[in-house]
């Protein structure tokens, strides 16, 4: 196996505990991997990148050639747009979708998430959401950790340690908030890929999945959902989850079927109906 990943975002983002974590449940796991070092901005904000390559047989660079990495894992939208040459035809990106507007020409957020939800394989995360829900905002890093190792070829059970020994010196609570993080990130990206699978947009997948508690969707809800979104409903719908805040929705069968068959709903009322009043 050959696992060819850039990793990007913004300086502070925690694109080194992403790399750590990797390296370490490779190690675990008796593979071979080699990381160039983080290139770009060295104050917190500046764009990041970095290559890191995991291998069951030795590695003799550490650079990933143009069109053959596996894939892109970003902690930020613009970063997985400006490393896609560097994707195989097969290759994957995982990403954030909370912008860090660090330029004057930042693109508008919308048209840049419409652009990557387009790619044939990618997961649009809410990682900074999960994050929060998870315990802190700053475990984003590890949601889209969690979102991206089903693509590593690294047991999971190796990663979760490999977590557990990056922030065993900043104590219990923290290493199990970056755990649940981890959890919720993968959980998520089941979730989105379970959606667009089942034929819903790119823009309602990035909405419903960013609002689940634990970012977790049972399998059952995904077809539901589908003919919600299908439906004269579909709009109203999306309406109202852009405008539910922080508010969350359990991931089961029971929201989307009370909702079949209902038309003609107020924007208040369908919002009470998917996630209760007041916002939660």
């Amino acid at each position: 196996m050959e696992t060819n990943i850039i990793l990007c975002g913004v300086g502070g983002q925690g694109i080194l505990s992403i790399s750590y974590v990797i390296d370490m449940a490779a190690l675990k796991q008796g593979l071979s991997f080699k990381q160039a070092e983080v290139h770009g901005m060295s104050q917190r904000g500046g764009a990041v990148m970095s290559h890191l390559r995991v291998s069951d047989r030795p590695l003799w660079s550490d650079l990933v050639p143009l069109g053959r990495g596996s894939i892109v894992l970003s902690v930020e939208p613009l970063e997985a747009l400006r490393y896609l040459p560097y994707l195989s035809p097969n290759g994957v990106v995982v990403t954030g979708v909370e912008p860090y507007v660090n330029i004057t020409d930042y693109p508008a957020e919308q048209p840049l998430l419409e652009t990557l939800g387009g790619l044939e394989r990618v997961s649009l995360i809410h990682a900074e959401r999960l994050a929060r829900a998870a315990g802190s905002a700053r475990a984003a890093n590890m949601v889209l950790l969690g979102a991206a190792s089903p693509f590593l070829g690294l047991r999971r059970e190796l990663l979760e340690e490999a977590i557990r020994e990056a922030f065993a010196h900043k104590g219990e609570r923290v290493q199990q908030v970056n755990l649940n993080a981890f959890q919720a990130g993968l959980s998520a990206g089941e979730a989105y890929r379970a959606c667009r699978e089942a034929g819903i947009a790119p823009r309602p997948t990035r909405e419903l999945t960013g609002r689940l508690a634990g970012g977790a969707l049972e399998p059952g809800a995904v077809r539901l959902w589908g003919e919600l979104f299908s439906s004269p409903l579909g709009a109203p719908l999306l309406a109202a989850f852009e405008a539910a805040g922080k508010s969350r929705l359990e991931g089961g069968e029971a929201v989307p079927r009370a909702l079949l068959g209902l038309q003609g709903l107020t924007a208040e009322a369908l919002k009470e109906l998917l996630f209760g009043s007041p916002a939660a």
